[in-house]
């Protein structure tokens, strides 16, 4: 019998079957290791992570922000330089690095300034009220 040839148009199909998977996402270890160790990049991140969120809980709030802001700074790092990073990857690694690295920039930026005594001075913060129209005392 003969083979049946399928039409190949360039329109787009009506139902999507599925999805392309990001770049960079394979597993950073081979199959031959347990699946935290495969995928060390997101274990590594999650551990400092809650970490964090304990340190945060249950001591120093500062110490505990920092460390979950070093972490997702941490995680655009290994997005940026490794290069599979498995479950790390979620979408293109140019959109992955930017948002990991603008939350952990935030994160870290306002755990810096959060009162009471601020361990970075910003002129702009002492004016404040001034800038959303209270009026100084």
């Amino acid at each position: 019998m003969g083979t049946v040839r399928v039409a190949r148009t360039k329109r787009r199909p009506t139902k999507t079957t599925g999805t392309l998977p990001p770049e960079g996402s394979h597993a950073a270890l081979d199959g031959s290791h347990p699946l935290p160790v495969r995928q060390w990049p997101i274990t590594l991140v999650l551990a400092l992570a809650g970490l964090g969120i304990a340190i945060t809980w249950f001591g120093d709030f500062k110490y505990g922000l920092l460390l979950v802001g070093g972490s997702l700074l941490l995680a655009a790092v290994l997005r940026l330089t490794v290069p599979e990073v498995g479950m790390l990857a979620v979408r293109s690694r140019f959109t992955d690095v930017g948002v990991l690295a603008f939350l952990g920039g935030v994160i870290v930026l306002l755990t810096l300034v959060a009162q009471p005594d601020p361990w970075l001075h910003l002129s702009v913060l002492d004016r404040i009220g001034d800038l959303v129209g209270r009026p100084r005392n």
